[in-house]
């Protein structure tokens, strides 16, 4: 079906990363400080890369398992501050 489906299946986890970014900007631009729509994406997103790391792990033969790994370990250290500012920049002043 898919001419390269094993880089679509790499691609997923980066690509969420940027719509939590993109989603971070336009969520507070539409729905202003601390807004519940605009936390709850975020929420859910970090666990679905999460998930989609522990799947492409579990998928990859051999020596392969130890690449996913790192690949899993260096972005979802990447991806949880990205996250982290991502929820810090859709609460606004909501703490002060």
């Amino acid at each position: 079906m898919f001419p390269y489906p094993e880089q679509y299946r790499q691609a997923v986890p980066p690509i969420i990363t940027g719509f939590m970014v993109i989603w971070a900007l336009l969520s507070r631009l539409l729905f202003g400080d601390s807004s519940n729509i605009a936390f709850y994406p975020l929420f859910i997103l970090f666990p679905i890369i999460a998930l989609l790391h522990a799947q492409l792990i579990w998928q990859a033969k051999g020596m392969e398992k130890l690449d996913q790994s790192v690949y899993a370990f260096i972005h979802l250290s990447l991806s949880f501050v990205v996250w982290t500012f991502s929820l810090m920049h859709v609460n606004g002043s909501g703490f002060s």
